[in-house]
């Protein structure tokens, strides 16, 4: 990793909030370089590689004391199909096809198709990049259980729900989620997938002689007339001007810390981040935002389900009206969007004992999510009236469900058979209200290039993003791994595009 770059000088302006900096103002020029990346994430990290690559001198700022951001802190899934190695090797069968008609499906209403259609046809390239020119490791095998992610070195596994209801019956399936190995992994930590995902990308970005510059928190644009030519960034608590000669990529990541955006775009998502750090302040979209760029669904967001799926596929979740609200054995992503936006965080698992013990035996790798039931009782008129419920209303529920479970069915969600089985006595209840979190999705406007749109439709010069400041490939839904998927794809085509434009 490049030592980082100090800078010193005078302050060359005054501060203006996130408002742009005409050129004529900057008296001096504290570094430059042809391609200047704000952000050290996946997206910033992809950008640089790219940018070098195509043969540019790259310089990462980065507001904290080194590389990763919330990257090198997930669980590492690249969504990546159509016919990768790893998924051959697994004996998964998958086209660009399919993957398009799953992705338009699932990561909607309003997808960007002409992103979806890059990103697919893009994408097998894109796994041969990230092994063949960066080094990541991917192991050969495929986790098939239940589950966040895989609790073993496992390469390969189902994280959208491309497996179940309402999707397998219509488009072929196949696990798109990939994982890079890691010796001594350690799930939902520092020590996971993602960081196996970042530390080759900044090694090859270091070896490719990209620098970088910490403790460096980007404040606002630099502009020519329309033309960004740099950025006004903080370090150390003074204030430098970093030219860029032929662009400026933004990747500093979402809104979720930022309450008043949140407030202003996506209420339900207030105090709720989760898979995500506090840096993610919305700071880059601000900036955009004041020369005018163009945002999209900035109501999306991922919403993790705090449950271990490995209890709650054998059970059924419920609202607070205790009525089923969708088919357990989806991807959990899912099931929290629909627990948060259509019943109010309420939920609750129903479970009885024999599925709850079997449950537990399996591996997992979030046991921290395997709650301890709050009622227990030897019918459901029982814990129907523990837990407070209407009158009937959860006794329903469970003999509509088991009368059909007799015969392995779920007529009404669809979850597959091998999940469907009678709930039986004792039968318990895990309190799962308010059980949800995740990060935003919605950013600014891009093109497939990574060019930062102007609310006209037009490009605006010198300026590029990617990564979770932009509305990427999900428009509503999400699959893990779609954000270290387009962050890292688009992150490196913006790189590419930036070092172009001389």
């Amino acid at each position: 990793m490049a030592e980082p770059t100090r800078t010193e000088g005078p302050t060359p302006v005054e501060g203006s909030g996130v408002r742009p900096i005409p050129v004529a103002q900057i008296d001096e020029w504290a570094d430059e370089a042809d391609v200047v990346v704000a952000g050290f994430g996946v997206a910033g990290a992809a950008a640089a590689v790219g940018a070098a690559q195509a043969g540019a001198d790259v310089l990462v700022l980065e507001r904290t004391g080194g590389w990763g951001g919330a990257a090198a802190m997930a669980g590492g899934f690249i969504y990546m199909g159509g016919g990768t190695p790893l998924q051959q090797a697994c004996g998964f069968d998958d086209t660009v096809d399919a993957m398009k008609a799953f992705m338009k499906a699932a990561l909607g209403p309003g997808t960007d198709e002409a992103k979806i259609d890059a990103y697919c046809e893009g994408s097998v390239a894109h796994y041969h990049w990230l092994t063949d020119e960066c080094g990541v490791p991917f192991k050969m095998s495929f986790w098939g259980e239940p589950g966040w992610e895989p609790p073993y070195d496992d390469g390969l596994q189902y994280t959208g729900g491309e497996n179940a209801a309402p999707f397998h019956d219509t488009i072929p399936a196949a696990p798109r989620g990939h994982v890079p190995q890691m010796q001594d992994k350690h799930t939902s930590s520092e020590r996971g997938g993602g960081y196996m995902l970042m530390k080759p990308l900044t090694d090859t970005a270091a070896r490719l002689g990209v620098r970088s510059a910490y403790d460096m928190r980007v404040q606002s644009l630099i502009v020519d007339g329309e033309r960004v030519v740099g950025v006004l960034a903080k370090q150390f608590g003074k204030l430098v001007a970093v030219r860029a000669k032929r662009g400026v990529v933004l990747a500093t990541g979402s809104f979720a810390y930022n309450n008043t955006m949140l407030e202003a775009y996506a209420p339900k998502m207030v105090n709720r981040p989760a898979a995500s750090i506090e840096e993610h302040d919305g700071r880059a979209i601000q900036m955009a935002q004041a020369i005018g760029a163009d945002l999209a669904h900035m109501d999306a967001a991922e919403v993790a389900y705090f449950c271990d799926p490995q209890l709650f596929i054998r059970g059924i979740l419920v609202n607070g009206r205790g009525q089923r609200f969708i088919n357990e054995d989806t991807y959990p992503g899912r099931i929290g969007q629909a627990a948060l936006y259509e019943n109010a965080a309420q939920s609750y698992l129903i479970i009885d004992e024999a599925a709850y013990e079997e449950g537990l035996t399996r591996p997992t790798s979030t046991p921290m999510l395997r709650h301890r039931p709050k009622w227990v009782a030897e019918t459901v008129e029982e814990l129907e009236s523990e837990m407070g419920l209407p009158e009937g209303a959860l006794v329903g529920t469970v003999d509509l469900y088991n009368r059909h479970a007799e015969r392995g069915a779920d007529p009404m969600f669809g979850k597959k058979q091998e999940w469907v089985k009678p709930i039986g006595s004792p039968v318990a209840a895990i309190d799962l209200r308010g059980m949800v979190g995740g990060f935003t999705l919605g950013g600014l406007r891009t093109g497939v290039d990574g060019e930062v749109m102007h609310v006209s439709g037009e490009p605006i010069a010198g300026l590029y993003a990617a990564g979770r400041c932009t509305s990427g490939v999900c428009a509503g839904g999400y699959a893990s791994g779609a954000s270290l998927g387009d962050g890292s794809f688009f992150g490196r085509r913006a790189g590419q595009a930036a070092a172009r434009k001389k």
